[in-house]
């Protein structure tokens, strides 16, 4: 007869013993994927359920293993809801080390929180966040999540690899849609990484990655976004804000957004109207007006940021952005329009994807695209745009956030893409001109004018509005080869008329020049060095970009102590490639006085991995030049 104290024994321990079973430990990780990895994404499941044109289910479920601060950074633990989406369920829990299991978070220890603070306009749009400390690394985070929307004109990109130093243990990704719906996809960049489509057919989509390595981030690489596989999806018949939509093409996206979603939004009241037509008064000339009309903007309102997408797709209407003062990009854009509307400009909303680094449209793929909105106004024969987020920005200046890229411009008539202005890489000039005195004991005066243009503007007229600690340590930065720094007066003159910025500076430092016995020896160029040190990368993986080109032209007068002779002045130096042309030459002037001249031009591009040490070298050519230095004998 078996005992019964003995089985019920048995049974515990088994119990116990499994649940004490380590479902991530580290040590089950390889080698392979730890390295260069500041996580491991152990499993990351997604399915997304397009039950109708008017509902869309996603369920995500994913494990990672932390090793650092910046693996935790990089987290997305969060969801976002509004009136047309819910959070169905959302949770996490917090493995160590070992896997064992040591703090589950619910949905009531989720943090809530407005999208945007100060402001009515976008009360109802919240998103849910983990609020977590780590207690010690490395340690693995379980997150799972459902969300539930009635839009369905936005299908997010599937990127199993969502950023460098994260590798991939599993990655699945299961759609499941309606075969009415006019469903579609577009992969791109799956070459050279371990991912396989698993169904396709007129109902279902899926793929897995498994084992794809953590990738490093090459200093020059282009983003993430360029490099990595992505599946981007959509519906011909789709759904949003309250309206159905059907688009095959962007003539008819275009007209559908421009008809059911940004229709009804620009009214204004006649208060207001009356305002407007005053400030532009008789002004006749429409790109004349719509800078009176951009002015207005800029000193009436402020900008509350939220991308495009979250917070809805439909522009909040022109009369509350007018009664508040303020609105995210889409409700600053259309707040423009309808002011322009209301003097006859016509003008265009425009979608489009903003940051410094340049993103296209991807004109060969309709659907919902872009993170950001701004406003153009036809032009003759092109367009002129406005950053209608911006209070400082001069007049269709288009600066390094939006310039250079396809967008999307919403017509009544319909969609089109069209390319955003192009500075080019010889308009993106820095002229310095300026001079300095050396005295006898290498001590260092100088002022200098620098007079920046284009998207160099865009970078120098910031600097206008900092406090004065980080404007001095800005300058103390930007002259880093100038030890013992003192910056004596500055101002600056922005001119946004010729979005031209001015800065005036006097400077001095003790000791620039070094003296050795009967010598002093200084570097000749003090204002304009090139410090960047290109590292040097072997078994380069990625190629590699230079987003902006540009053209420096420097004229410096050099005025020497007296007491001093020259015993060995730099020669001319000439440098020229395929990344761009290196000048710099010294003249000799009467009274102890040099000129020296330095023109340095850059060419914007993109360029193989097997390039980058020809462009390391031929900038380390200009860093060495910059570097030249005179010598001077004392008499």
């Amino acid at each position: 007869m078996k005992n019964p104290v003995f089985a019920l024994f048995f049974l515990l321990f088994t119990l116990i013993s499994s649940a004490q079973k380590s479902e991530y430990p580290i040590t089950a990780i390889s080698d392979s994927l730890k390295e260069n990895a500041d996580a491991v994404v152990r499993l990351d499941q997604t399915d997304i359920t397009i039950v109708s044109q008017r509902s869309l289910n996603t369920k995500s479920h994913w494990v990672v293993t932390v090793f650092n601060k910046k693996g935790f950074d990089d987290l997305s633990a969060y969801e976002f809801y509004d009136k047309s989406t819910s959070i169905k369920n959302i949770e996490a829990i917090i493995y160590d080390a070992s896997g064992k299991e040591i703090k589950k978070i619910r949905r009531k220890d989720f943090k809530d929180q407005s999208v945007a603070d100060g402001g009515t306009l976008f009360s109802d749009n919240r998103y849910l966040f983990l609020d977590y400390t780590p207690i010690s690394y490395p340690f693995t985070i379980e997150f799972t999540s459902e969300v539930q929307t009635s839009s369905t004109a936005f299908i997010p990109k599937w990127m199993p690899l969502g950023g460098f130093n994260t590798s991939i243990e599993k990655a699945v990704l299961n759609v499941t849609y309606s075969s009415d719906l006019g469903f579609k996809k577009k992969e791109i960049q799956f070459s050279g990484f371990n991912i396989k489509k698993i169904t396709d057919t007129d109902t279902q989509l899926s793929y897995t990655a498994s084992n794809i390595l953590a990738q490093k981030q090459e200093d020059y690489s282009p983003s993430y976004r360029d490099l990595f596989p992505k599946v981007m999806m959509g519906l011909e018949r789709f759904h949003l804000e309250g309206v159905d939509g059907t688009a095959a093409n962007w003539t008819d996206f275009g007209k559908w957004y421009s008809e059911k979603i940004l229709s009804g939004t620009t009214d204004l009241t006649e208060e207001t109207k009356a305002k407007i037509k005053a400030v532009v008064g008789d002004e006749k000339d429409p790109i004349k007006k719509a800078k009176l009309v951009y002015d207005f903007v800029q000193k009436k309102s402020r900008y509350v940021s939220i991308q495009v997408g979250i917070g809805g797709w439909k522009p909040m209407l022109a009369t509350d952005v007018d009664r508040l003062g303020y609105g995210d990009c889409k409700a600053l854009t259309n707040y423009t329009k309808a002011l322009l509307q209301a003097v006859d400009v016509p003008s265009y909303n425009t979608v489009l994807y903003g940051d410094r680094y340049k993103t296209n449209i991807e004109a060969d793929f309709v659907a919902m695209q872009g993170n950001h909105m701004i406003l153009c106004i036809p032009n003759g024969n092109h367009y002129t745009w406005l950053e209608c987020t911006s209070q400082d920005d001069p007049f269709g200046y288009q600066g390094t956030f939006t310039d250079d890229r396809d967008v999307l411009v919403i017509k009544p008539e319909g969609g089109e893409i069209v390319r955003t202005n192009i500075y080019t890489d010889k308009g993106n000039t820095q002229i310095d001109k300026g001079n300095y005195t050396i005295d006898e004991n290498g001590n260092f005066s100088g002022s200098l004018s620098i007079i920046s243009e284009g998207s160099q503007y865009s970078t120098k007229s910031r600097i206008e509005h900092l406090q004065p600690t980080e404007k001095e340590k800005h300058y103390k930065e930007y002259w880093g080869n100038i030890n013992n720094l003192k910056l004596e007066k500055i101002v600056f003159a922005n001119d946004k008329e010729n979005i031209r910025f001015t800065e005036n500076i006097q400077l001095s430092a003790i000791n620039y020049g070094v003296l050795a016995a009967s010598k002093l020896i200084f570097p000749v160029d003090a204002f304009n060095q090139n410090a960047n040190n290109i590292k040097r990368i072997r078994n380069r993986k990625n190629p590699f970009q230079i987003q902006r080109g540009y053209l420096d032209s420097d004229e410096i007068e050099i005025n020497l102590p007296n007491g001093f002779t020259i015993e060995f002045l730099p020669a001319n130096y000439e440098l020229k490639g395929k990344f761009g042309e290196y000048k710099t030459e010294i003249i000799k002037k009467e009274n102890n006085k040099l000129v020296y001249k330095r023109s340095m031009f850059l060419n914007k591009g993109k360029y193989s991995n097997k390039e980058y040490d020809e462009y390391r070298l031929f900038m380390e050519q200009v860093s060495r030049n910059d570097n030249s230095k005179i010598i001077l004998t004392r008499n």
